[in-house]
C-alpha cells in the first residue's frame, strides 16, 4: 500500500503586496497595449506602476484618516 504524503506550502501575502503585484501586472498590460515602441512601452508601464503604487499609498492614508 502506498501512502500519499500531503505537504502544504502556503504563501501568505499581505493586502499591500497583493495590490503591488496586481499593479505590476496591469502596468505590463497597459504598457504593451497602449504604446508601439519598446522604449515607450517600458516608460509607460513604469509610469502606470508609479501611479498605481502612489494611489495605493494615497488610498491607505485616506482610509487611515477616515478611521481616526
Amino acid at each position: 500500500m502506498i501512502l500519499a504524503l500531503q505537504v502544504s506550502h502556503s504563501l501568505q501575502l499581505s493586502h499591500f503586496s497583493t495590490a503591488v503585484i496586481c499593479a505590476f501586472c496591469a502596468s505590463i498590460v497597459f504598457g504593451i497595449t497602449q504604446r508601439n515602441d519598446s522604449r515607450e512601452m517600458v516608460r509607460y508601464g513604469a509610469y502606470c506602476f508609479a501611479y498605481f503604487v502612489g494611489g495605493l499609498f494615497l488610498a491607505g492614508w485616506v482610509m487611515w484618516l477616515l478611521h481616526h
